[in-house]
């Protein structure tokens, strides 16, 4: 999978979707992603299958399980673990979702 079909399948969730940042302020509920690192598998001295870890971040004012529901529903065709934070400066919580494509 592509980053653009990954952000297709976000943007199905109906909250606004964008890679590392939005150009102007948004209002939460939002998601952003990033390619966070990669693990790639080695065979013969290259890298035979890149693998890249992504970090999908939910970012809600209020503890919303509705809006984390609609992102594991996207993301039901991936492996993926899930933290979550408040961040105190921004009053808000991140919930982190990470998977590898």
């Amino acid at each position: 999978m592509t980053l653009e079909e990954l952000k297709n399948t976000l943007k199905t969730t109906g909250i606004p979707v964008a890679y590392g940042y939005f150009e102007e302020e948004q209002n939460a509920p939002y998601i952003l992603y990033r390619e966070a690192y990669t693990n790639n598998f080695s065979a013969d001295g290259i890298a035979y299958c890149p693998i890249s870890h992504v970090q999908v971040e939910l970012y809600t004012n209020l503890k919303s399980p509705e809006a984390e529901d609609k992102v594991e529903d996207a993301l039901s065709s991936f492996f993926w673990e899930k933290s979550e934070t408040y961040l105190d400066g921004e009053r808000c919580y991140q919930i982190l979702y990470e998977i590898e494509v």
